[in-house]
């Protein structure tokens, strides 16, 4: 079964509903459920047991891990979403790792919110970032460069991600992690192309047990991109076996 979860503000819920929408009309979907809610520990408490989950607001995959709660976590995101200020889309990883929800987290793919200083304001422990592009960080009163998308093959990227987070794993994907063209998410966006996208989460399949996955920060600016929907159902079919 897929759970559709239209949380978030209404550009969010709007794009959650029509792809739901579009899914079936193009006999892509059968079993699936509804879930709404305005609050997120309310979220938390409602969200069944599902293996693959379709959201809007990326603050939703806090309510769905807190409910699963999965040992490690793998992100692809443009974002790190390791803010720590309030919990919020752009924080929610940090607080499930200070809270203790996840044990491990890995993020791949991020351009914005890499932490380059022991001084950064962004959440740091029991993750690993990879970024898009090349990137560093001091590290005592040296620069160390980050393993990245750039300088690194995916499939040296996957297997270090492998390492640190074990194999059983649940899988966010955020959509904004694609090239502005596709424009699905609300916000700045990535540098992949799909086919970028498609060959991370093929090695992501063969190096990890996916417990449980989500497809997240669907706009309903995804109804007037064909870039957009020919993405999502590529990653669609792809995770869940069809």
């Amino acid at each position: 079964m897929v759970t559709f979860i239209p949380f978030g503000e209404k550009p969010n819920r709007d794009g959650v509903l029509y792809i739901l929408n579009y899914l079936r009309r193009n006999k892509l979907l059968e079993d699936y459920m509804i879930v709404e809610s305005s609050n997120i520990e309310l979220l938390a408490d409602r969200v069944p047991r599902d293996k693959i989950y379709i959201i809007g607001e990326h603050l939703a995959s806090y309510g769905i891990v807190k409910s699963l709660n999965p040992p490690s976590l793998l992100s692809i995101d443009a974002h790190t979403d390791l803010m720590h200020d309030y919990l919020d889309h752009a924080s929610w990883l940090a607080y499930a790792l200070e809270e203790r929800i996840i044990t491990r987290a890995a993020v791949v793919g991020a351009v914005l919110m890499i932490p380059t200083t022991e001084r950064t304001s962004l959440w740091t422990r029991r993750v690993k970032i990879f970024p898009a592009l090349l990137r560093s960080k001091k590290v005592g009163h040296r620069w160390k460069a980050y393993k990245n998308l750039q300088t690194s093959s995916v499939e040296d990227v996957i297997h270090e991600a492998r390492k640190y987070l074990g194999e059983n794993i649940y899988l966010t994907i955020d959509m904004d992690v694609l090239r502005p063209e596709y424009r699905i998410s609300r916000f700045q966006h990535g540098e992949l192309t799909l086919d970028d996208l498609i060959e991370i989460l093929s090695k992501v399949k063969e190096n990890f047990n996916i417990l449980a996955f989500d497809i997240a920060e669907i706009s309903e600016r995804i109804r007037r991109s064909r870039l957009g929907k020919k993405a999502l159902v590529e990653v669609f079919q792809l995770l869940s076996g069809g």
